[in-house]
């Protein structure tokens, strides 16, 4: 008696990368440039009381248009300590001004909170890498989007986890760190992003309709005027 026996061709599997996405641009693009990079893109949110909840609604319809994984984890505790603009209905988000103070959009620890739970995240998964959209060219001089923060947060992760401990702990990619924004946004552009999907603004309306004058606004402004790029940015009223 005759056998057949199909072979089937077994494919390597993809690196995987977890993506810290906010809904905005910088997150947006590092999203395109992991998937270009090869990795299977898993990406994270998180409702930690924000105002401008429409940063939430743009991250789930990135990860729609993407195709990939997407969870929002509640950490609304950290909104509700207050002490950040973007959280206390007490605190009014300031108008960008050219100053070496940090902002009171500021959020205690936000990043470090948010890279705990996505190595946790990665972890689990098995990721090599986790993206983050942290820059310190055009920014608001937040401590945690340095690259020492970086730096320092990644011998925490090969310290302090098993993975870490095993030698094989995850990466932290921070492939924006030294790009302006005008840079990003010709990286994302290269990639073929659609900025209309992305909320930048830390004013957005439940409509992801900016004001224009918040410190995210500005930078994103700036940069597409820097590229002579049309900003698909849709604004408050259409007055700006």
């Amino acid at each position: 008696m005759k056998i057949n026996m199909q072979i089937n061709a077994t494919h390597p599997t993809k690196p995987k990368a977890v993506i810290l996405l906010s809904g905005g641009l910088d997150s947006l693009t590092c999203l395109a440039l992991a998937q270009s990079q090869g990795y299977e893109v898993f990406t994270l949110n998180f409702d930690y009381g924000q105002k401008h909840h429409a940063e939430l609604q743009a991250s789930q319809k990135i990860a729609a248009h993407y195709g990939v994984s997407h969870r929002i984890i509640n950490i609304q505790d950290l909104g509700q300590m207050g002490g950040s603009a973007l959280t206390d209905k007490k605190i009014s988000v300031q108008d960008h001004i050219n100053s070496s103070d940090i902002p009171n959009t500021y959020v205690p620890a936000r990043n470090l909170i948010f890279l705990s739970i996505a190595t946790a995240y990665a972890e689990v998964l098995g990721a090599e890498a986790i993206f983050i959209g942290v820059s310190s060219v055009d920014y608001s001089g937040y401590p945690d989007c340095r690259p020492e923060f970086i730096n320092a947060f990644s011998e925490v992760i090969k310290t302090g986890t098993k993975a870490g401990v095993e030698n094989h702990g995850t990466q932290i990619k921070a492939p924006l760190s030294y790009l302006s924004k005008a840079e990003t946004i010709a990286l994302g552009l290269s990639l073929g992003v659609d900025y209309s999907m992305s909320v930048s603004c830390y004013r957005a309306n439940d409509l992801g309709e900016a004001c224009g004058s918040c410190d995210s606004c500005t930078f994103r402004k700036n940069g597409f005027e820097s590229l002579r790029v049309l900003d698909p940015t849709r604004y408050v009223l259409n007055l700006i």
